[in-house]
This record gives structure tokens, sequence and C-alpha cells, in this order.
């Protein structure tokens, strides 16, 4: 298996992945991207693979659906366009010889899932718009409770588990993540390698599930530094939940 990022607007990440049996790409908000990347290298699409209908992660369906072999697989949402085979929780398909395991994780959207790839060597999340390298989505559709308990699902994940989402955020995200734990010594270690990354014009991803551990604010709600921080900022603090921390850290980061 081998995995290539194709950029798209801003700092859209459409994945790439391939294997000996095809290709498929994830989120492709924007066909043209795809297609020349393809082109040039040559390579015949196989399947797409979509995590929520925001239209910068399947705006391209349409004009890649014209040449590919096979099916588009995406959430239970009859509104997006294009989908042939409408995933839940729990179920598990083939592409590309690949099995792929379906997680829902509502919250930035409602009808938001993950791909989830349980390979015991190498075991691989694609999550969208859910979880971010230090951070993770605004919180548009869903509830605060929901998003939590989304990321709360991914953290249970082995800690090996190769993280690919859809925004290169990292740096922005790990600035925020600096100003809620100041003292976290390794933020500010992973801020220093991503800033090299991105000036060699690499991409700061994939993560993992055991550095989000150490560097997410929104995947350390439970952790005594972390909340004796944000006591400090607190009137009530001593019966405070995870969940009403990271609702905290949320509204903190939207006005960040």
């Amino acid at each position: 298996m081998k995995i290539q990022s194709i950029k798209a607007f801003s700092d859209n990440y459409i994945w790439l992945v391939s294997t000996n049996e095809g290709n498929l790409v994830i989120d492709p908000g924007d066909s043209q991207p795809v297609i020349d990347f393809l082109s040039q290298k040559n390579i015949t699409l196989t399947d797409i693979l979509l995590t929520h209908h925001h239209y910068d992660h399947v705006g391209g369906v349409t004009g890649l659906k014209k040449n590919m072999l096979g099916y588009v697989y995406g959430p239970n949402n009859p509104q997006i366009e294009g989908v042939n085979n409408h995933l839940v929780e729990g179920n598990i398909f083939k592409s590309c010889g690949l099995n792929f395991e379906v997680i829902e994780i509502p919250g930035h959207t409602l009808d938001h899932i993950a791909y989830f790839i349980n390979d015991s060597k190498q075991p691989v999340l694609f999550c969208g718009d859910t979880l971010f390298s230090g951070g993770c989505g605004r919180v548009f559709e869903g509830t605060y409770d929901q998003m939590y308990e989304s990321l709360m699902k991914l953290r249970q994940l082995p800690e090996n588990t190769l993280v690919y989402c859809g925004h290169e955020y990292t740096l922005n995200n790990l600035k925020f993540a600096e100003v809620v734990e100041p003292n976290n010594q390794a933020i500010h270690s992973y801020i220093a390698a991503c800033e090299e990354k991105l000036k060699n014009l690499q991409t700061t991803l994939p993560s993992n599930i055991q550095l989000e551990l150490q560097i997410n604010p929104f995947m350390r709600c439970d952790n005594m530094d972390l909340r004796q921080e944000i006591a400090k900022k607190l009137d009530d603090h001593e019966n405070i939940t995870d969940a009403q921390i990271f609702e905290y850290l949320r509204v903190w980061k939207d006005s960040f």
C-alpha cells in the first residue's frame, strides 16, 4: 500500500491510496488536481471514499466518476450526489484489496464517518475533518458532546495508527495547543518539526494516535496538567467533566 497526498484549494488534502489491485482517492473536493495527478502518473482510478458532505470533500466526485472503474463509498446521506454505497457504523468493505472498517464520528457534521484499516502491523485511519493533528474540526451540525465522543472513539484505536486528515491545519492547531499547555514540551518539539517540514514544502501528515495523545488538547481533556491549566481560567472548575473541558477548548479555539 502506498499513500500519497494531492493538494486541493488552499489547504485540503485528497489522499490517493494505491495497491497492486487498484487506486482509490479519499475526499476529492476538486476533480482537476486528481485528474492531473493520475494522468501524470499514468494511474487509473478505481474507487472513491467520502467522509462527509462538505463541498470541499465531495465536489470532485461527478467529474471523477466519468472515468473510474469502481464505486463511490460514502456516509448514509442521500444528499451526497454520486454515492453508490452508503455506509454506517461497523460496515466492513473491500476496496483495492484493502479492508476498510467504518466508524461513525458525528460532530463536525452529522453524517461524518472515518475509514479504518485494521492492519496488525500498520493500522491506518482516514478521518476527514474530525481529528486533525494537534486539533479537531469545528462543531457545525452536531453537539459538543457528540464531537467529544467521536474523538474518544478514535482515541481507542491502536497508538501506532497513522492518522490522515483532510487539511493542513497542523501548525495553526499547535499554536493554540501551546497556549493551552505552555509547559508541554512535546508540543514545543512538534512545532519545530512541523515548521521544518513546511519550510521544505512537505506535509505534516500523517500523524499517529500516540503523538496526538501527547500534543492534542482535544484528545487530552482528562489529562491532569491540561485540566490544571484550564482551572486557572474557570471560577467553578472542581466538578467539570472531560466533555465540558472539551467544549470550553473548542469554543476558545473558534475565536483563537
